[in-house]
């Protein structure tokens, strides 16, 4: 995690899994993908599963069972790749090569951000390698060159295409992807309606039991966090994150962080957490 991370990141996995066991590596510097795999290599021997945290994904894990395989890349087919990374695979899904942020839409099979690797040593190993001729993209490390010295090593990687993959790598994917969440059993409208009978709720919606909320026209597809405040507000397409208090506004499309506090506007924001902003 970075820096600044690792107080929320923490708090959630205690919170949300509290019977897994977890490691916590601190990233001083964004160096890249491959440099925080490698601060946390101590931990990766033997199966590694890997899933980027910004990247939600549908598939069925029992395909690894008894994988006759080194290595696995969950792919999927978007019409413009380019602020992702992209597998070559021939017409059998070996991958061949990984193309880290390609410049044209030649080749649209993106890479998710989701990797099983059969041994993480041999990745640490790649990495290693990666650091010594430095091969690096803006200064950082990308996962998919490690990768590529693994397919050079003679590695066998297949792609394995998903029908649903949601990414939150920028606000206008993450509000696509909490659309989708809500549209596909995350909705509590029922019970939202009826804990807050003076608020008109339109499905779909999540609105945490200790959110607060008055007079206010919610949905469709907002997600308000706990401890929230909205007082006469009108919310659509729309992450109110824990804590943050709303009067008088009207909100459409926008992300508001923890602790965010906002006042008398027409707006759409993009707000980080502990914001303020009043009209």
């Amino acid at each position: 995690v970075g820096p600044n991370q690792r107080d929320q990141v923490e708090a959630h996995m205690r919170a949300q899994h509290p019977g897994k066991k977890v490691h916590f590596v601190i990233q001083e510097k964004m160096r890249g993908q491959s440099d925080a795999l490698y601060l946390a290599r101590e931990y990766l021997t033997g199966p590694v599963l890997m899933a980027f945290s910004d990247t939600l994904i549908e598939t069925d894990l029992s395909i690894l069972k008894d994988l006759p395989l080194d290595g696995m890349a969950w792919v999927h087919a978007v019409p413009d790749p380019r602020r992702f990374g992209v597998a070559v695979a021939d017409a059998q899904g070996a991958i061949t090569r990984l193309v880290e942020k390609p410049q044209d839409k030649t080749n649209n099979l993106v890479v998710v951000g989701f990797y099983y690797f059969r041994e993480g040593r041999e990745l640490i190993g790649a990495i290693e390698e990666q650091m010594k001729r430095n091969v690096t993209l803006k200064n950082e490390f990308f996962l998919a060159d490690a990768v590529n010295i693994l397919l050079e090593r003679g590695h066998k990687f297949r792609v394995n295409p998903v029908d649903v993959w949601l990414d939150a790598g920028i606000p206008e994917a993450l509000l696509e992807t909490n659309r989708y969440l809500l549209d596909h059993g995350h909705d509590n409208s029922a019970e939202a309606a009826k804990a807050h009978p003076g608020a008109a709720i339109i499905p779909p919606v999540y609105i945490h039991p200790s959110a607060h909320i008055e007079a206010s026209v919610i949905g469709p597809h907002v997600s308000l966090g706990e401890e929230c405040t909205l007082r006469q507000v009108v919310v659509q397409n729309s992450i109110i994150d824990e804590g943050a208090q709303v009067s008088q506004m009207v909100l459409d499309s926008s992300l508001l962080g923890r602790d965010v506090q906002v006042q008398g506007q027409t707006s759409r924001l993009n707000l980080g957490d502990s914001s303020w902003a009043m009209s």
